[in-house]
């Protein structure tokens, strides 16, 4: 099972402390904690934070071959705070290195099971164009994409080119009214009919995926045009900063597997759960 991940690599600073963070780096860590091999395509500066981000992502055991440093842009910083409801507000910082990811000329040579990219490395232009070189090399079998919704760090372009180039998408429940109102769709509705629209609207798509936090998660077949439903676990919230992306990357890795839909759907309700419980994006399992 191999995996590249294309996009942002951020510091999240909360109060109190601070944790390696980035949705495609987080996947690329759960996805590396669940025997994957796991590589980052991102850049850092050349600052303290840089040099401790190679450290931390080594630590994870995601490869940092082409991870590129950055001459004159910092790495990545998001202040983050908790509402009463443990859902993280945060505070992005521009003009950062992972805004600049340069492509490597030796990913050509590469092949992988997945590629996976959000929306919120592609907010410049500068890496729309290089997911889109980066399409151009057709070097993985499946592309997922996690339309990560981070406003105003998003954009038509950006949520286009997630839906027009994925196999597969997880969109949340709460995104999903702003993706609908993106595309010129009626925010209002319903999850299950919306998922059904935008299989319509994107013929690329084999599966649809929407977390429903804790009422659990679907899988739109867009090929069979049915529902596989899962309920998620009961836990005591401490924090939702990597859910989604260890939902994402256990889907992966149990699909890789051969596993049926609702296996995969079942697996990875169950380690977000678990993530849910602790501060930090990638825990110790």
């Amino acid at each position: 099972m191999k995996l590249l991940s294309f996009g942002e690599i951020i510091w999240d600073v909360f109060p109190n402390e601070k944790h390696i963070g980035g949705a495609p780096l987080n996947l690329a860590a759960h996805f590396a904690r669940q025997g994957g091999e796991a590589w980052m395509l991102s850049s850092v500066g050349k600052d303290d934070l840089g040099t401790d981000a190679i450290k931390e992502i080594a630590k994870f055991g995601v490869k940092t071959d082409f991870i590129s440093l950055s001459d004159d842009l910092p790495t990545g910083m998001c202040l983050v705070t908790l509402d009463s409801s443990a859902v993280p507000h945060y505070d992005l910082k521009r003009n950062t290195a992972y805004d600049r990811i340069c492509l490597p000329s030796e990913i050509k040579d590469n092949s992988f099971d997945f590629l996976t990219f959000g929306t919120l490395a592609m907010r410049d232009s500068y890496n729309r164009e290089a997911i889109k070189e980066l399409l151009s090399f057709k070097v993985c079998d499946k592309i997922y994409a996690d339309i990560n919704i981070r406003p105003p760090f998003f954009s038509k372009e950006s949520v286009l080119l997630c839906l027009e180039n994925a196999d597969f998408v997880k969109i949340s429940d709460e995104e999903l009214p702003t993706v609908l109102e993106t595309l010129g769709m009626d925010k209002k509705t319903e999850t299950k009919t919306a998922a059904k629209l935008l299989s319509e609207r994107f013929a690329n798509l084999e599966y649809i995926l929407i977390t429903l936090g804790k009422d659990g998660s679907f899988a739109y077949s867009c090929r069979d045009k049915t529902f596989e439903l899962c309920q998620a676990p009961q836990v005591e919230v401490v924090s939702t900063v990597g859910a989604g992306d260890s939902f994402g990357a256990t889907f992966l890795v149990e699909y890789s597997k051969g596993c049926s839909i609702p296996e995969c759907l079942k697996k990875a309700s169950e380690i977000s759960a678990f993530v849910v419980t602790k501060t930090e994006a990638v825990p110790e399992y």
